[in-house]
């Protein structure tokens, strides 16, 4: 269903930046299909986590207040090249995705 990219790039103090797009419709539930009148049902990222190396790093909890195609950024202060980054989120079906990159 959806398809997640990551970009990691040196911080200029010091560690990385870690940049990820997750490709999700993001719907509220409040919005209605213009063809039939009905509500476009509840579908969003519920949870994203960050791991370096399988350590969780970082974890972020999305709701339906972000919009389409989220872009989400974290600091990884520790990270170091050759270290693996990856980023997976589960949203409110149950649907998933995640990304690997290694550290440059």
């Amino acid at each position: 269903m959806a398809s997640t990219k990551m970009k990691i790039k040196k911080s200029k103090s010091g560690g990385y930046e870690v940049m990820v797009l997750a490709k999700h419709p993001m719907e509220t539930g409040l919005r209605k299909d213009k063809k039939t009148g009905n509500k476009i049902p509840e579908h969003f990222i519920e949870n994203m986590e960050f791991a370096v190396n399988g350590e969780v790093v970082a974890q972020a909890n999305l709701g339906t207040g972000v919009s389409k195609n989220p872009l989400i950024g974290v600091g990884i202060p520790n990270a170091k090249p050759g270290d693996t980054v990856t980023v997976s989120w589960v949203d409110n079906k149950g649907e998933s995705d995640s990304a690997e990159k290694a550290v440059k």
